[in-house]
């Protein structure tokens, strides 16, 4: 599977933004998705993750509260819906792809598919 990510920018602090990660390829119903981030000099941690049916979520402590992951398996996309956004926000997102789709998965070895990156900066 193929997976393209936008939506990301330069916004103030207290600001929204929305990512989105388009699939292609394989039936997207199939996987579970995730959302990562990697800020410099830092290691890629996990923001959000969802299950292939979008029931089920997981966030990382640092994002509760303020971020929202979703899915259109109709569109073959996956949303980050980023609100009270912070400086230590900034960070290119990624969007990943599991085979394991009943799972919230959390680990970068558990993704069998990683998108290109959006680079989000938030200002303070």
């Amino acid at each position: 599977v193929q997976l393209q990510a936008s939506g990301g920018g330069l916004v103030q602090a207290g600001g929204s933004l929305r990512l989105s990660c388009a699939a292609s390829g394989r039936t997207f119903s199939s996987y579970a998705m995730g959302w990562f981030r990697q800020a410099p000099g830092k290691e890629r941690e996990v923001v959000a993750s969802v299950t292939w049916s979008g029931y089920s979520t997981y966030y990382a402590d640092s994002v509760k509260g303020r971020f929202t992951i979703s899915r259109n398996n109709a569109r073959n996309s996956v949303y980050l819906q980023m609100n009270s956004l912070k400086p230590e926000d900034t960070a290119v997102y990624y969007c990943a792809a599991s085979s394991r789709s009943s799972y919230l998965n959390v680990a970068s070895s558990e993704f069998d598919y990683w998108g290109q990156g959006t680079l989000v900066t938030v200002s303070s």
